[in-house]
C-alpha cells in the first residue's frame, strides 16, 4: 500500500503543480492593410483598406538574424487583422510583414510600409498583452485619376 501512495504521488504531485501553474495570455497583434491609391508613400483620404490580404509576424534571433517564429493572418473585410502569438520572444527582432494582396492592381509592396516592427515580450515594463502595428500598405503601379487634387490638400502653402 505504501508503494501505491508513493507512486500515486510521484505521478500525480507534478500533473497538479503545471495545473496549477497560471496560463499566460497570448499576445493580440492587431493592424491594418491599406491600398496606397496615389502612390503617396502614406495614407491618404483616397487610402482604401485590402480585405483579404496575407501578413504574417516574423521573429529573428537578434545576433544572427535566423528566422525563428513565423505567423500568418487574412485581413478581414476592413482590411484589419488580429493574430495570436502564444510565445514571448523576448530578445528577438519581430516584425509584421505583408506577404500579398489580393488586388492585382494594388499589389506591389510599399516601399517603407512593408513592414512594421513590435515587440513581443513581457519583460519591457507594457501592461497590456494588445499590441497594435503601424498600417501597412500596398501600392498601385500607376496613380488612380483625381491623386492631384488628394495630395494638393497635403502640400504645405503659405500666404
Amino acid at each position: 500500500m505504501a508503494r501505491f501512495a508513493i507512486l500515486f504521488a510521484l505521478i500525480m504531485l507534478p500533473a497538479l503543480a503545471v495545473a496549477n501553474r497560471p496560463v499566460r495570455t497570448p499576445f493580440l497583434v492587431r493592424g491594418k492593410v491599406f491600398c496606397d491609391t496615389c502612390v503617396a508613400g502614406f495614407e491618404t483620404s483616397a487610402t482604401t483598406y485590402i480585405p483579404g490580404a496575407k501578413v504574417g509576424i516574423e521573429c529573428k534571433d537578434r545576433n544572427t538574424m535566423e528566422l525563428l517564429y513565423k505567423h500568418e493572418a487574412t485581413t478581414d473585410s476592413t482590411g484589419s487583422y488580429s493574430l495570436l502569438v502564444n510565445e514571448d520572444h523576448e530578445d528577438q527582432v519581430c516584425d509584421a510583414v505583408l506577404i500579398s494582396s489580393p488586388q492585382k492592381d494594388c499589389s506591389l509592396a510599399a516601399e517603407g510600409r512593408d513592414r512594421a516592427r513590435v515587440i513581443l515580450t513581457r519583460y519591457n515594463g507594457m501592461a497590456s498583452n494588445e499590441r497594435y502595428v503601424n498600417a501597412m500598405g500596398f501600392a498601385r503601379y500607376e496613380p488612380m485619376s483625381g491623386c492631384n487634387q488628394v495630395l494638393s490638400q497635403y502640400q504645405d502653402i503659405e500666404d
